[in-house]
This record gives structure tokens, sequence and C-alpha cells, in this order.
């Protein structure tokens, strides 16, 4: 099932570093390469304040860098209340988050920024692509089949109590955040940044949060030469502080700890190949479903393409490694120009 998808997808990544290492110790001249500006896209985590981890370079002093991503994800979750406390979800839906990110370089050490978010939550009309694509690799279905295609179904059901039931589609402005950076390491070879987030409660039902959630992390790069272009490993960490929220407010954890690792190859001047997996703790307590109260572990693979000196698009596919604690597939786009 989603193991079987894991390793088959980590073979590629593994192979795509293979290719790297077989073209190491020459000049370095490839792509800038960058994390995928990416999270959870799970319905009961993405209303909060999760980041994605980020450049560790800030935009440089008077310049202004702008970002638009559009993330399309996928989720069916279908857990019985086969379980102590009775407990069933349903998690049956699409959502597309289309985010616009403007950054300024304050000062040389220093970047402000805002982000923007539009959300449209709805039944979507993946879910005969992703179960062709699952049967094709070989992968377990699950439920999936048994249920109606198409169908937008948010369920969860605790000791007799339904506690959030949803099938009306939302869309409008999602959760706007406020963003800072602070460079504390540059050189050609490596980055060091301090980052932040301040998410306001701008977005209703399953747009956002209801809660004000600050984010605090570090997000780090070294380059590595690769014959005519360079590798790349990447990573962060940090801690996502919350308010009390919407959704579930008795089961809501205040504090989530967050991270991710990465590696890309740059073998030409306009593409790069990276992957990259992000994880974090659970963002809610007293229950036992993995949507909910396990660890979630995500992969992302693809590449950047520079479509210009100044203007690069990034394609990412993502795939839950830890079952059912993010969405089954998520198609990732972002086009980044610096002004």
């Amino acid at each position: 099932m989603a193991s079987t998808r894991s390793l088959q997808l980590t073979g590629f990544g593994g192979l795509i570093l293979v290719l790297g290492l077989f073209f190491y110790l020459a000049p370095a001249h490839g792509l800038e390469i960058t994390p995928f500006a990416t999270q959870n896209q799970s319905p009961v985590v993405m209303i909060y304040g999760l980041p994605a981890i980020g450049d560790p370079s800030l935009v440089p002093q008077g310049k202004v860098e702008g970002r638009l991503t559009l993330d399309w994800a996928n989720s069916f979750v279908e857990i019985s209340k086969d379980n102590p406390a009775g407990e069933e979800i349903v998690l049956d839906g699409e959502s597309t988050r289309v985010v616009l990110d403007i950054r300024y370089g304050v000062a040389r050490r220093l970047e402000l920024g805002i982000q923007i978010p539009y959300v449209t939550v709805n039944g979507g009309v993946l879910d005969g692509f992703v179960e062709g694509f699952h049967s094709a690799i070989g992968a377990g279905q699950g439920l999936r089949p048994l249920e109606q295609r198409n169908r937008l179904l948010y369920y969860y059901q605790k000791e007799g109590k339904i506690l959030f039931y949803n099938t009306d589609s939302h869309e409008g402005l999602g959760d706007v955040r406020l963003m800072g950076g602070w460079q504390l390491y540059e050189k050609p070879s490596a980055a060091v940044a301090l980052r932040a987030s301040l998410k306001f409660p701008t977005g209703q039902h399953f747009l956002g949060s209801g809660s004000t959630d600050l984010a605090l992390w570090l997000t780090a790069r070294k380059y590595f030469r690769a014959g005519s272009g360079q590798i790349a490993v990447f990573g962060g960490a940090g801690l996502l502080g919350m308010t009390e929220g919407d959704l579930l407010p008795d089961q809501q954890r205040s504090l989530v700890w967050f991270g991710n690792i990465g590696a890309g190859w740059s073998p030409l001047s306009w593409l790069a190949l990276k992957i990259q997996i992000d994880g974090h703790t659970p963002f809610y307590k007293n229950t036992a479903l993995r949507p909910l109260g396990l660890n979630a572990v995500l992969m992302t693979f693809g590449g950047t393409v520079a479509l210009s000196r100044r203007t690069t698009f990034d394609i990412g596919i993502t795939e839950d490694i830890e079952y059912a604690t993010s969405p089954d597939v998520v198609f990732h786009f972002a086009l980044r120009h610096r002004f």
C-alpha cells in the first residue's frame, strides 16, 4: 500500500543522488537549489500555521521577490470505530491552495513578507486518476474504490459524538501570514537563516483554523561541486505555537515541532532535480486515529526549471510516507520571480 509507493519513490530519489555524486569534483555552475515551498495539505492540518521551511538565503536588500504557489491535494482516509474510544473518521475530498507570497529585503540581513492564500475545498476531479495511478504501481487502494468518486466528506466521531461533519464545498480567503527572516550566515557555498511567521484567523470553516499561530525555525543549505553543476543538501527545524482553534478545541495541541531534510542536483544552469522529506508532530491529542494523533511524514520530489535569469518554476509531487497522516497525493507548482 503506502509502503510500496514509498519504497519506489525513495528509489527514485536515491537514483538522483547517485547520479549527482557521479559528477562530483568539478566547477559548480548549476541552478540555485531551494526547498519546495509546500507543507502538509491534510484537511485537518493545512488550516494551521505550519510553514514551508523556506530558502536559507534571504532576498537581497532593496529587492522584491514574488512567488505564486498552487498545491492541489487529493485526500482519502476512512477509519472505522474499531478502537477503544469508538473513534471514526472520514477525510475524503480535494483542496486547492493558491498562495501569493511577497517578500522584501529590508536590510542586508533582514527580510519581511506577507502570504495571502486563497483556498478551495470540494469533491474534486482526481479520484479516478489516483486510483489508476495506485493500480499501475501496485499500491493498495483501501476502501477508496468502494466509495463514490469525487465525494466531499469530512467527518469525525468520538464516543458517540459527532465532532465535525462537512459535505459543503467552500472557497475563499485562507489565513493570512506575516513572514520574517534574519540571515545568520551566508557564503557562496552555504547559508543559514532564522525565520518566523505569524498567522491570523482570517479564514473560516475548513479554509482556516480560527487560531493565531506563531512559528519560529532555522533553515540551512550546503552546496557541493558536481561536474558542470552542483549538489545541495538542505534542511530545517522549528516550533509552531497555536492559540485555541475552531475545529477540535478540546483535542488540539498548542505546540507542534516540525522539520525537513532534502537534497537537489543541478546538472545544468536551467534545471535542478530535488527531493525532500517533511515531518511534524501531531496537532491533536487524546485520539488513536492516524490522521489526528500520529507524527506525519511526507515526501516531495520533482524539480525546478529556470524560465529566465530571474524567474523559476517548481513542479513537485508529494506522497504520504506515513499512511493517512497527509493526502494521498499533492501536485505542487510554484512560480517565483525576483524584481
